[in-house]
């Protein structure tokens, strides 16, 4: 077995939309000491897609560099599966469980292969760092420094930790840099924590975190969902069994559940809606089996570690007994789970401006998984025959979009007319502003802001230039896209 520390930088900050601009990682052994080269990569934007200017800004790679230093993502996603997924892989990130792994599944997507296979075949896995720096903090803060942000409340951002711990991290939003920065970072808390650091290793498997989650037993729990005033962590309990997805919906036993135990399954909703959006609290949130959720026995907490989370074991015992004694506030919340979210059934309509995003619509068939494996290896020429084949319709609108995206060249003359309308659609209809007069729009006020320095302005430059190039059908200026509404 061997660790992967990876990370990206991203043309924007939705998985669905936007493409991944730098893939760098490290893999090491299990004493954390690096194995070989890193991997820097970048990755050729393609020019249906114009970047977010605010997050190019914050790492500083322009579609230009993807283009001149690049590899597709056809080439990029083959490397990942054959080369970086390799037998008994654990690909280890910082915060990768809610964000690089959600834009690795959908390139995978749009590049025909399987969106999951990467971080379980062949005995490979995945772990969150992030959540190991939270519940080291919260737990067994000893070793490290542990920094503040400017409103004096406890942080884990990455850049804060390294500097405070005198960690290497020059160039943070940099992939490599901040690859290097989470390696030191890991290297120091199992120096410092490694009996912490080896319980939440061995229990990152979804099979062991829900056999202990589903004892019923009280728990400590970490996550980003909680209070940093606590560090990000509570005392919970498993109410119920989630009904759309391998978790468990946990209550926060600081929470009195008196006042909630009466509610209908509407009235737990819009409450629960209100906390996703105004940040009113509401104490049960879902704990996904498959996402290394940092979970501990009741044993891990002492007198000490209690006064500093402020937790008050009599009033967690108090509200664990009423929970206990009202079996019908775990079903109103299973009702209330199951009206929050149910997954899209859309997929019998594959609309080809959207099938990018349409990863979770629905499974693939498996005759379609041999079909993908062989478009894979065809060679350019031949994919426009491979379609009929297909039977899941996504999969038969993202065909001429893989063929246009990795090998423009290969289009003949009516593929190359469609993928102009594809990309005229794309970027300049819509309702309201096009993405292209948004685009322009963000530069223009980019450039005017007086934060903005040199070295951002050259970027910007670089942006409307870029922009300029792939807007089909010539150069548009700002007024002209907004004319074109």
């Amino acid at each position: 077995m061997t660790f992967y520390f990876y990370d990206l930088e991203t043309s924007g900050f939705s998985a669905r939309h936007a493409r991944i601009m730098q893939f760098a990682g490290q893999r090491t052994d299990l004493d954390l000491k690096p194995i070989g080269q890193p991997d820097n990569i970048y990755i050729k934007m393609t020019p249906d897609v114009l970047p977010d200017p605010d997050a190019v800004l914050v790492h500083g790679i322009t579609p230009q560099k993807t283009l001149k230093h690049g590899v597709t993502e056809a080439q990029f996603c083959q490397y990942l599966t054959s080369q970086v997924c390799t037998d008994g892989t654990v690909m280890v990130g910082f915060n990768n469980l809610r964000f690089d792994d959600e834009f690795i599944r959908f390139t995978l997507w749009r590049n025909f292969h399987d969106a999951y296979e990467w971080h379980w075949k062949n005995d490979c896995s995945r772990w969150d760092i992030l959540d190991v720096v939270r519940m080291t903090r919260a737990l067994r803060p000893e070793g490290l420094e542990w920094p503040v942000d400017s409103n004096g409340k406890a942080s884990n951002r990455l850049e804060l930790l390294s500097k405070i711990n005198g960690l290497n991290h020059s160039n943070s939003h940099d992939a490599l840099s901040d690859v290097e920065a989470v390696l030191a970072l890991a290297q120091l808390v199992k120096l410092a924590q490694p009996k912490l650091f080896d319980y939440l290793l061995n229990i990152r498997d979804k099979k062991k975190v829900k056999a202990l989650v589903t004892k019923g037993d009280p728990l400590v729990y970490t996550s980003g969902r909680y209070s940093s005033e606590y560090y990000k962590t509570t005392v919970a309990v498993m109410l119920a069994e989630h009904p759309d997805k391998d978790a468990a919906l946990m209550y926060d036993l600081r929470e009195d559940p008196e006042k909630f135990l009466n509610l209908s399954p509407e009235e737990l909703v819009k409450l629960w809606t209100a906390w996703d959006e105004d940040d009113d609290y509401f104490p049960v949130k879902a704990l996904s089996y498959n996402r290394c959720p940092a979970v501990a026995p009741l044993d891990a907490l002492d007198k000490k570690t209690e006064e500093r989370l402020k937790l008050d074991m009599s009033v967690i015992h108090a509200n664990l007994d009423k929970l206990s004694n009202n079996k019908k506030f775990a079903g109103s919340i299973v009702s209330a789970a199951a009206r929050l979210k149910r997954p899209s059934q859309s997929s019998l309509v594959a609309d080809e401006q959207k099938v990018d995003g349409q990863l979770y619509d629905d499974f693939i068939p498996d005759s379609d998984k041999t079909r993908m494996s062989a478009l894979r290896s065809a060679e350019p020429e031949e994919l426009s025959n491979l379609g009929p084949d297909l039977t899941d319709e996504r999969l038969k609108a993202l065909l001429p979009l893989y063929k246009a995206r990795n090998f423009p060249k290969s289009l003949t003359g009516d593929e190359k007319k469609h993928w102009d309308g594809f990309r005229y659609r794309r970027l300049l209809s819509g309702d309201g502003q096009s993405r292209a007069a948004r685009y322009f729009r963000r530069i223009e006020q980019l450039m005017g802001s007086a934060s903005t320095n040199d070295k951002q302005r050259f970027i910007l430059e670089d942006l409307n230039q870029y922009g300029d190039s792939v807007i089909p059908g010539g150069v548009l200026d700002v007024s002209q896209h907004a004319a074109a509404q």
